[in-house]
Parts: structure tokens; sequence; C-alpha cells
């Protein structure tokens, strides 16, 4: 039986377990990632662990996310960020330089290695033929130790792609296509191998949208073969030294295969208010468009941003769009300038935004009140925007640029009406290059004096789990809630390094008063439980959204079904993941009841059924708590860095 190019990879990376799906593995880690929204935080555990060097073969510190410097906090943190870098070993990327992932797929990103980064989207490096798998900030400070990552041993899905793209079809719509084919959950576990001869007429930014917004099925990770259009794409960026073919053998076994023909795919857009609301572009066409925000890690590349740059030539935007555009990454900014499309743009009317995450996370650019706002972002979450009522739909760059024009949702194939023809945007055979926003590690790291403003805080740590759960459901949710709404992004992460201030700020877009009634349990000597629904957790990778429910005293997490990142971060920062034995159960308690899990850490250390008791109710029900060995023990300590400290000692 031939391998999956993802049972490649992985195998020799293996250092615990084997390949067999379903089952636990521990991988190496190559190179990690981080970023300054969740880094913070990762760099404060990292450094708890007393190591004094990074032992991975590269690890990179970016500044994308908290670049709206209002208030000391993020300054402060990007100063803490940079010297830590420099006593550690890590390679800092400035503020200015641009997204992560844009920029480690131009810089960094190898065939065959391993990626793990503190952010949800590092599957984009998917798209030259590397994992790359986000995790909570804990999980890349372990793999910067030099310790292994966990993770279930994935079912390989295999995506066959045929035919190509018709003209105004963009890869964005081959996602789309694939969140309406697999939707948002249901996919734990799971990752999706690209190939097909289809594959091939797809450029290495096209791939990596479609490998970034497999995040939103909540996949492991998406991979493309590496083959000729990696190879080219590596040449491109001074690296051509760096490719290695890489693809499945032809006998390959997966989970699933599902095919799909590029050439039937239209244009398509995900809806108010979850990336997995597809509907093609004509079913909503003639939707008023107040805002269009084109960039994010999903789609500002050199050739998407060519692309609007060719639509948008000689025209303005329509006076009722605001029009945003925020390119990737320093590199792709530099050579949309070189190549006239950055006057072009400007020319349109575009309000050109610094190379960050920005407006995707709500940290800039929120649209006006009721507004409909076209990005091409890859999350539509209630509230994300910045304007809890906004309509916001997620488009392809070639979909944003005929709303600019039209001031409607438009279908673009209809702009060809309007003597706009289809822009053939080539790939330039060597980028103009310029890595000095790059900051090396210091050559002397012991004269390195690490900077902590005031808004720096020691990593909390929580208690061993107690012998009897006694809690109350201090909120209860319904499905597909994501960390978003369980702890907001925006202006509200410039506390990351701050968890009690941060804190204050838990599950806002839902319940604004859940804090201080946590607060006010936790002070009574009893436990919070959050209730939830399907697919809890869906989202980012930020641990605070497991971290601050820690801190104000949650210890268990009831849910239909938990999403993979953030089971994870629950385990590490000690709270129990549990999820109904019968779903029916989950109508029959509400918010306020008061719950008991009795012998919970003996049924977890000796196992058995774990029954929880609604005393309010006068009822019980069954719970399942799926756990390794090794996840068993962190919980049991309290949380990871409590097991490593058990281990050490």
């Amino acid at each position: 039986m031939g391998k999956s190019l993802v049972q490649k990879i992985l195998e020799p990376h293996i250092v615990e377990g084997k390949w067999d799906p379903g089952h636990e593995i521990a991988i190496t880690i190559d190179q990690t990632l981080t970023q300054d929204a969740t880094g913070t935080m990762a760099y404060l555990q990292f450094e708890a662990m007393d190591v004094p060097k990074v032992r991975t073969e590269l690890s990179v510190s970016y500044v994308d996310h908290n670049t709206v410097q209002i208030g000391f906090e993020n300054a402060d943190d990007h100063r803490y960020l940079q010297t830590v870098a420099a006593r550690y070993g890590i390679i800092y990327s400035r503020a200015g330089n641009g997204i992560c992932h844009q920029v480690h797929l131009e810089r960094f990103g190898r065939p065959g290695k391993t990626l793990l980064g503190s952010d949800s989207h590092t599957p984009t490096a998917g798209g030259v033929g590397m994992i790359g798998i986000g995790a909570g900030g804990l999980d890349v400070a372990v793999a910067m130790a030099g310790g292994p990552f966990y993770l279930a041993c994935p079912r390989v899905i295999r995506i066959n792609l045929h035919g190509q793209l018709q003209p105004w079809v963009a890869a964005k719509d081959v996602v789309l296509k694939v969140l309406e084919i697999f939707t948002t959950k249901g996919n734990v576990g799971c990752v999706f191998e690209y190939g097909g001869e289809g594959a091939k007429t797809l450029t290495v930014p096209m791939r990596a949208t479609i490998t970034n917004m497999g995040a939103e099925c909540g996949v492991t990770t998406s991979v493309f073969p590496s083959d000729d259009v990696t190879l080219a794409f590596l040449k491109a960026q001074g690296r051509g030294e760096q490719w290695v073919p890489l693809s499945a053998d032809e006998d390959a076994a997966y989970e699933r295969v599902v095919d799909i023909d590029l050439g039937a795919i239209v244009p398509l857009a995900a809806y108010p208010h979850s990336p997995g609301n597809i509907k093609t572009v004509q079913e909503l066409a003639g939707l008023e468009v107040n805002q269009v925000c084109l960039g994010s890690c999903t789609n500002s590349s050199y050739q998407d941003l060519m692309t609007v740059a060719y639509v948008l030539k000689g025209k303005a935007a329509h006076p009722g769009v605001s029009l945003v555009i925020a390119p990737g990454s320093r590199q792709v900014l530099q050579n949309i300038t070189l190549n006239g499309g950055l006057g072009d743009l400007i020319a349109a009317g575009a309000r050109i935004a610094e190379s960050a995450c920005g407006f995707c996370i709500g940290n800039s650019q929120s649209p006006q009140t009721d507004a409909v706002s076209i990005r091409t972002s890859n999350r539509n979450f209630l509230g994300r925007s910045g304007t809890k009522s906004a309509q916001v739909y997620l488009t392809s760059p070639e979909t944003a640029a005929a709303a600019v024009v039209t001031g409607k949702l438009t279908d673009p194939r209809d702009l060809e009406q309007m003597g706009i023809h289809y822009p053939d945007i080539q790939m330039p055979d060597r980028f103009f290059l310029d890595d000095s926003m790059f900051i090396y590690p210091a050559e002397q790291p012991q004269d390195v004096e690490i900077y902590r403003g005031p808004n720096i805080g020691e990593p909390p740590s929580s208690e061993p789990l107690p012998e009897t759960i006694d809690g109350v459901v201090t909120i209860k949710v319904g499905d597909k809630v994501t960390t978003d709404h369980i702890i907001p992004a925006g202006d509200k992460m410039k506390y990351r390094s701050n968890v009690p201030k941060y804190s204050e700020f838990l599950f806002e877009v839902v319940d604004p008063t859940f804090h201080d009634r946590a607060k006010a349990i936790q002070a009574a000597g009893q436990h919070n439980i959050i209730v939830a629904g399907a697919s809890y957790g869906q989202g980012s990778s930020r641990e605070h959204a497991a971290l601050c429910p820690m801190y104000v005293g949650v210890k268990a997490v009831i849910a239909k079904s938990l999403e993979r990142i953030h089971n994870a971060n629950l385990i590490n920062f000690g709270i129990v993941p549990l999820t109904f034995a019968n779903e029916a159960d989950y109508e029959g308690i509400e918010q306020g009841d008061e719950l008991e899990i009795p012998n919970i850490r003996r049924v977890i250390e000796q196992g058995g059924k774990l029954v929880v008791k609604n005393r309010t109710k006068g009822t019980e029900f069954e719970v399942v708590c799926n756990l390794s060995e090794r996840e068993r023990e962190s919980i049991l300590a309290g949380g990871t860095l409590a097991y490593m400290k058990a281990q050490s000692a």
C-alpha cells in the first residue's frame, strides 16, 4: 500500500507512537512562528521552562496583530518580544514587515518540513508542501524548548482537483466550495490533501489561500504537493535550492476521496455570520455595499492585489463604498509599487492600510452601523469586525473589486459587460527582495536585557484537579461558539499579557455579565462550568479562550463537541473537556443550574463512567472524557506547565 503525501511528511517526524490514524502521536517540529497577540504569553511560558535557547531549526516572532498603538501596552509588549527574541535565538519580524503567514510563505516555508504556529491559519504553509499546524501558545513554547507536539494521527482526506478555473473564478471560490462540501464542523482530526491535474494550474499564492481557509473546516491542516509550481515560487523568492519534490503514491489509501471540477465552480460568497454559510454571488447580487476590505492572510498576495489593481485602473471607487487595502507583506507592497499597481489602487480611492492583520481581527476599519462589508479575509463571525450590527461577507478579490466598481455585490463575470476584461496576472520570475525588516538573534545573547513593561504579568497557574467538581453553569451557549465569542480580539487584545484585565471581557459578545458572575461564583468557593453545543471553540488558536476562563475558576466545559485546538488549550490549562454521552441531555440544563461531578479525579485516574448530577433539576446524565495518558496526567496536575514542573522534579 502506497503512502499519502501527509504520511510521507509526518512519519519521519514521529517520535512517539506510530502511523495509526485516530491514535495519538508526537512529532518533532522543525520551525515555529508566533504573532504578537498570542506570542507574548507563549514567550512568557517559554521563559518559565528555563531553556537557554530555542531548539528548533528556525523560530520566528512576527508583529502583525496589535500594530495599532493607542496606549503603551502594545508598544511595550513589542519591545518585550524583540528583546526575548534576541536573547533566545529567535528571528524577529518587525511591525510593518507583514502578516506572519504571508511572510513565512515567502521567506521561510520549506517543502517537507513541519511548522507549528500560535495562530490557527498556520496551515497557509501547506501551499508550499509544508505541514503547518496551528496550536496554542503553550504548545508552541514546548516545541521551541525542544519538546514534541502531540496530536491525533490524522485521517487524510484526498481532494482531487480537475480541470481549471474559469475567468473571474478564484482560489477563494475553491475553498468556499470546500466549505460548502465539508461545513465548519465534524472534521476534527482530519487533514485535507490536495492533488490531481487541476492542482498544477494553481500558483502557490492560490494554493495558500485554499490551505489557509481549511482552518475554517476545523481540519488539522491542509497541504499541496511540492512540484514544479512550488519550485518556480521558491526560485522567485531566491530560495530554489530549498525545493524538494513531494507527492503521494498513486496507490495511497485515504479516509475519503472528494473530486472537484474547477471548471464548474462559480463565484461564491460566505454570508453572515459564518464562513460555512455559502451562496453563489449571483444569488446575493444587488446587495448594496458600504465597505470593501482587501487583504488579510488569505488574499493579500502580489497576484491578488495586482488583479484588483487591473480591475480598478482608471476607475474610482463607488461613492458609497469605503475601500481599504492591506498588502500581506512589505514584499507585496514593494512589488506592486514597482509594477505600478499601488498607484492604480490609490488613484481609485483606496485607503492603504499597513501590512498587518488590521481589519480582519477588528482592531481597525470597523464598518458603520448595520453596514454591509465585503472582505477577502477568512472569518465573518458576529462582531469580529468591531461593529456588532455589521453584515460581513467573505469573497474573492475579484468579487470584492466588482463591488468597488458597482457599489453592489456583483458577480465579477458581469464586469465583461462593462468593458472590464479578465486580468491574467502572471507570477514574476523573480520578486524584489528586501529582508532588512528581520532582526536576527544577538551574537552575545547573555548580554541582552529583556524588557518588561507594566502590562506584563506572570502566566497564571492553576490548581490540581479536585476530587469532585462542585459548581454552577455560569453560561450556556449554543452551536458554533468561536474563540472570538469567548474572548474578543480587536482593541481588547492589548491586554493579552495581562490576564486579570483581559478576563474582564470574557463572553463580551454573548453575555457581558459573565465575568462578574464567574468571579462571584469563584469567591463563593464553587467552580464555574460552561455548557455548550456543537463545535465549541471554533476559530482562532488563542489560548486566552482557555487561559482566561481558568483564571476565573472554570473547571469544566461540557459540550456536544469541541474543536481540536481549543480542546488542547483547555487541557493545557487544567480545564476538563467533557462531551455529552447523549446530546439530548444538553436540553435539560439551564444557566444557573448547580452541577456536581463526583469522584472525577478518581475516574480520570482509574477509568469508569463520569456522571454529572444536576442538583437543581434532580437529574443526572453521563459525559465522556477522551484523554490520552499524557493528557490525563496533565489534567490531574492542573495543566501542562504544572505537569512539566512535576516531571522535572
